[in-house]
């Protein structure tokens, strides 16, 4: 048997916890929590049972030696944090973005990759079991030769929603970095290939965001709006990160086929669905995927040149390969934590996404928001 594992995690909030339960399910001890709060990151790890609590993570990587970590911070936090961990010659597992930038991402990738380190990368909805019916499908030829994608969501969010990191591309916001890194996981994962060139534009709604105190769960935000009619002395901070985006790409499918896939990722943030859920979309020569879901959360319906729409679910076997998790984020983070710690204690690495796929997200997500043309992926 394997030595036990142990880890740190970097992040009290929703990822940070989710990525400590993920690793403990995969066998993990973690024996330490860092977040910026000190009462925060103390109620946090006492509540999960974790021993240590502090607020200095290159000072907690030097006293409990990990052999990995977890990064569940904000994107715009990580580059620091990523370069202290590689420094002390941690595994590393880690929330995307990457960094907030292209540049950061690659310099990390060298570096992880010249110390010898494992790394994951959490664009993990990749893992979503109608994903993975979808991949098993496209694999068994039934939708003939993959020719289109289409990703499209529209999230009706409150353009009230408190200032916060998601507001700022250098903190890691904006939604491409945060919704269009699932949706290319799930498009790359399904066809089993590797992204050629992307295109794109994007459209920031939100010029100015509501300063307000208190909130730690991003998914609580919107329950903090204020009423700027109500309230004259709201302080207002300025917005960069895009709140929508398109973007057309080429991906080049596994290998027994022929011609690179078009893929469109539609995005609105900010804007309402009319009748349509939003989708997944996968066309062939010969039948075509629908999965309901902006990732693809189901359920999935099949569609040949002469036929009707006929539902298909996962079979048992294919969900016995996933945890058995309700919570799709909680799966997903799982799913990747089993085969990360899996090839670190020697079964050998499974396919699982790496610091080379953050990097290479990133120089998309950077293409995408310079909106001057075609970018060919390095």
């Amino acid at each position: 048997m394997a030595e036990k594992l142990t880890a740190i995690v970097h992040g009290s909030g929703f990822a940070g916890k989710g990525h400590a339960e993920a690793l403990r399910d995969a066998g993990v001890e973690v024996i330490g929590m860092v977040s910026r709060t000190p009462e925060v990151v103390k109620a946090v790890a006492e509540e999960m049972s974790i021993p240590f609590a502090g607020t200095d993570w290159e000072g907690a990587l030097w006293q409990l030696k990990p052999d990995l970590v977890a990064l569940g911070t904000p994107g715009g936090a990580h580059y620091d944090a990523l370069l202290s961990s590689i420094e002390a010659g941690c595994h590393i597992y880690c929330d995307k973005p990457l960094t907030a930038y292209a540049s950061e991402s690659k310099d990390v990738y060298e570096k992880s990759q010249a110390a010898g380190i494992k790394t994951a990368f959490a664009a993990s909805f990749c893992y979503q079991p109608h994903a993975l019916l979808a991949q098993q499908l496209v694999e068994q030829g039934a939708i003939g030769e993959p020719q289109e994608v289409e990703f499209i969501s529209h999230y009706d969010l409150n353009p009230l929603i408190p200032f916060g990191w998601s507001h700022r591309i250098d903190l890691g916001g904006g939604r491409l970095s945060n919704n269009f890194t699932h949706k290319l996981s799930i498009a790359l994962r399904v066809l089993g290939g590797k992204l050629l060139r992307i295109n794109g534009e994007t459209r920031n709604d939100m010029h100015v965001a509501p300063v307000v105190d208190g909130i730690h769960d991003f998914r609580e935000r919107d329950n903090y709006a204020p009423d700027p009619e109500n309230d004259p002395d709201i302080k207002w901070e300025p917005v960069d990160a895009e709140y929508s985006y398109t973007a057309m790409a080429a991906i080049q499918p596994s290998a027994e086929h022929r011609m690179p896939v078009s893929a469109l990722f539609k995005h609105g943030g900010v804007q309402p669905r009319f009748q349509q859920e939003d989708s997944v979309d996968f066309y062939g020569s010969d039948a075509a995927i629908h999965i309901d879901g902006a990732y693809a959360q189901g359920p999935l319906f099949l569609k040949e040149r002469k036929g009707d729409w006929k539902r298909i679910d996962p079979s048992s076997q294919l969900l016995s390969t996933i945890p058995d998790i309700e919570d799709d984020t909680q799966r997903n983070w799982t799913q990747l934590a089993r085969e990360f710690v899996a090839d670190i204690q020697g079964d050998g690495y499974s396919g699982y996404q790496t610091f080379k796929d953050g990097w290479i997200f990133q120089e998309a997500i950077d293409a995408i928001r310079r909106a001057d043309g075609w970018m060919e992926m390095p």
